[in-house]
């Protein structure tokens, strides 16, 4: 599992909450996906004249619109950090501490109906669930999806649950995936499973990987993809990548060949950061956009032959998966109550694997994917 080695401290004289929800300072929203982590956090060097006081006080009076109890939790978590270590609340503050937070988003409430939807899920305790999302659900209410999301049926499978009684559209919920994306997310059922996740996300320690089919060839079998990613100056309704870090966000994503069919490219995706749309704009961003991906030119044959089989080919394709090749595979992180690593990993989804059956297919034949004309 990954350390975080990119934390950033924020000077007094620089408070910030660095939330990770691109809903809130974008001016068009993209779609159901914006930061992948939802969680926020605060950050703060203490005053050199600042009178010694207990930590829960000093950050009810510096941060807006956070009560103390939300505070308190996350010291009684372990998610309070003066110098690096972790604080309870009834720590007091001195001269020139340096002090993190991170905490889950604050209660979103709207009306939220629960639906009785079907739900895949590998594996659930008192803490925590796993779901494997299907292709084409919304992972929560927004944007004028009001129903159908998975926070719907959560609120169903888990209405006896306290955190999800209250019509907090953001209920348990620590990391995103897009709609047209389908593989693992993890649940907390509790607040004390909510803070510790997301704690884990903040501190990279979670390991996510993806699997992808791309188009074109590799020279290399791994590499990185490093560039801040924010939206785009061009076309708002699409994520860039600013390789000068004038703008957007530090992201990094790791790629390894799995297996090469020549014009497209399966590979292994393992995410250090959770920026919106990450894979889908880095892969845009080296020349390799997902297969199908309407909104990063994945959509059009980018390589190959001109022979109308191929084109048929290529058709018959999209036809069968009619949304970009991205595939959540596996999570891995420590569990919440017993501190054990634990994790999980998901099958192809079936229209992934058809796809793919089919370049075996074509890999095989392909002296017969000219033109007869």
């Amino acid at each position: 599992m990954e350390n975080d080695q990119n934390k950033t401290l924020i000077t007094e004289e620089e408070p910030v909450f660095a939330v990770m929800d691109a809903q809130d300072d974008m001016d068009v929203p993209l779609d159901d996906e914006q930061q992948d982590e939802m969680y926020e956090h605060f950050s703060v060097t203490v005053d050199r004249g600042q009178a010694m006081l207990r930590i829960d006080k000093f950050l009810t009076n510096r941060m807006e619109n956070v009560t103390r109890n939300r505070i308190q939790t996350a010291a009684d978590n372990g998610n309070i950090l003066v110098n690096g270590t972790p604080v309870k609340s009834s720590y007091k503050v001195k001269p020139l501490d340096v002090v993190q937070i991170v905490m889950p988003y604050p209660r979103r409430e709207i009306e939220i109906i629960p639906e009785n939807i079907p739900l895949e899920i590998p594996y659930e305790d008192d803490d925590l669930l796993i779901v494997n999302k299907a292709a084409g659900m919304v992972v929560h209410p927004g944007h004028g999806n009001y129903s159908g999301t998975l926070v719907n049926a959560l609120t169903w499978h888990l209405k006896d649950l306290p955190l999800f009684q209250e019509g907090d559209m953001r209920a348990g919920l620590v990391h995103r995936i897009d709609k047209n994306t389908s593989g693992l997310l993890v649940i907390a059922k509790n607040e004390k499973a909510h803070a510790r996740l997301a704690k884990q996300f903040f501190d990279h320690t979670i390991e996510r990987r993806y699997v992808a089919l791309v188009w074109g060839n590799f020279d290399d079998d791994a590499g990185t993809v490093e560039g801040n990613i924010g939206r785009s100056h061009r076309d708002r309704l699409k994520m860039a990548v600013f390789p000068d870090g004038s703008d957007g966000k530090h992201a990094v994503t790791h790629y390894k060949v799995l297996k090469r069919y020549g014009y497209v490219t399966l590979l292994e995706l393992r995410l250090e950061t959770g920026r919106t749309h990450q894979i889908r704009v880095h892969m845009e961003y080296i020349g390799h956009p997902l297969f199908n991906d309407e909104r990063y030119g994945g959509d059009r044959i980018l390589k190959g032959t001109t022979f109308s089989k191929y084109k048929q080919f290529i058709e018959n394709c999209f036809a069968i998966m009619p949304r970009h090749a991205l595939h959540a595979r596996s999570l891995g992180f420590v569990h919440p109550s017993t501190r054990q690593d634990i994790y999980f990993e998901s099958q192809m989804p079936d229209d992934m694997r058809q796809v793919l059956e089919k370049w075996d297919s074509y890999i095989l034949n392909r002296d017969t994917f000219t033109d007869a004309e």
